[in-house]
This record gives structure tokens, C-alpha cells and sequence, in this order.
């Protein structure tokens, strides 16, 4: 069966919507990178699960839904996406949304992702 970027990418994100964090850590390859607008440049799993952890212990409730994810080659994929949360200390709502382009290795495992926020509320 041949590799769908888009069906990875969708239980990459159900894993998320879930704070799955042994399945989300397990996505990503060892020497990963992350490259965020909004969080800068992240390189390595481990460094990548850090900010994860801190993203999620300040936006426990986050909920996500994709507007499109489609292919942009045999082993990446875009999302588009919206994100709604609240902060768990200051109670400020949270309002993004955005785009991350996801590529993946021969072992289904993601390589780098790349994120461009449109605009965050």
C-alpha cells in the first residue's frame, strides 16, 4: 500500500486533538525540525516534545479542525487549519489559524514541518 501524506496527517492531528503525547512523540523522526512564525525554529524530537508539553500545560482545552489537508507529494502534505483555546492561567481566549506543510521519511515519519500562522486573535 502506498503511502498517504494526507491520511498521516490526519492522525498526526487526531493524536494532537487528543494530547496523545507518546503517539505524537512517536511521529516524529530524531532529528526533526519545526518551523513556526509563531514559535520559531525547533530542532530535534526532544526539543520538539518541550514545546509541545508548554504549548499544551498553557492550552489544555485547544480544539483544532482542519479545512483542508492534500497532498503536495508522495511523502508531504498542507493542512489548513483553525485552533480555538483558552489560557489555562490568564484565561485569555485563543484564536488561530494557518497552515503547516508536513513532510515525512521512507519510515513514515515526520522530517519537518513548516508553519505559517495567517493570523492569531
Amino acid at each position: 500500500m502506498a503511502f498517504d501524506p494526507i491520511k498521516e496527517i490526519t492522525l498526526f492531528h487526531d493524536a494532537i486533538n487528543r494530547l496523545d503525547y507518546a503517539m505524537i512523540e512517536d511521529y516524529f523522526a530524531d532529528n526533526a525540525t519545526y518551523i513556526s512564525n509563531g514559535v520559531g525554529s525547533l530542532s530535534g524530537r526532544d526539543e520538539i516534545m518541550v514545546a509541545f508539553h508548554k504549548y499544551f500545560d498553557d492550552y489544555p482545552d485547544q480544539t483544532a479542525f482542519n479545512t483542508l489537508v492534500e497532498r503536495v507529494s508522495p511523502s508531504a502534505g498542507r493542512a489548513v487549519w483553525s485552533v480555538r483555546a483558552t489560557h489555562s492561567k490568564t484565561g485569555k481566549p485563543l484564536v488561530r489559524e494557518g497552515e503547516e506543510t508536513i513532510t515525512f521519511n521512507e519510515n513514515g515519519r515526520i522530517t519537518n514541518v513548516e508553519v505559517t500562522d495567517y493570523q492569531t486573535f
